[in-house]
């Protein structure tokens, strides 16, 4: 933290705050040494720190999606989209009609 900027929003205490109830979360750790202790508890204050400036960089980055409504008052819009559809459909299945159907040779 110490090499940090200055305005950073996560400060030492909350890092040590949120790492201590990751490490004595619901299942408990058997630490096999002082040294292992401090190598997982490592890890998890970077994995904090990493998360927290993925989720920072996000928001940065336009990650605060705001949903977007449906035009909902555009009906003939949509009836004219259907009615075109329907005639494009027809219009493909009577055309692979006749190319399954196409000309057959007579013996």
């Amino acid at each position: 933290m110490a090499g940090e900027r200055v305005e950073h929003s996560l400060q030492t205490t909350a890092l040590i705050h949120e790492a201590y109830l990751r490490l004595v979360g619901p299942s408990p750790v058997d630490w096999e040494s002082r040294g292992h202790f401090f190598a997982v508890a490592a890890r998890v204050m970077r994995r904090i720190l990493v998360d927290h400036a993925r989720a920072r960089r996000s928001l940065k980055r336009g990650g605060e999606g705001r949903p977007v409504s449906l035009d909902e008052g555009s009906p003939q819009t949509v009836l004219r989209d259907w009615k075109l559809a329907k005639v494009w459909l027809l219009r493909e299945m009577k055309r692979g009609e006749s190319q399954a159907s196409g000309p057959t040779e007579e013996p």
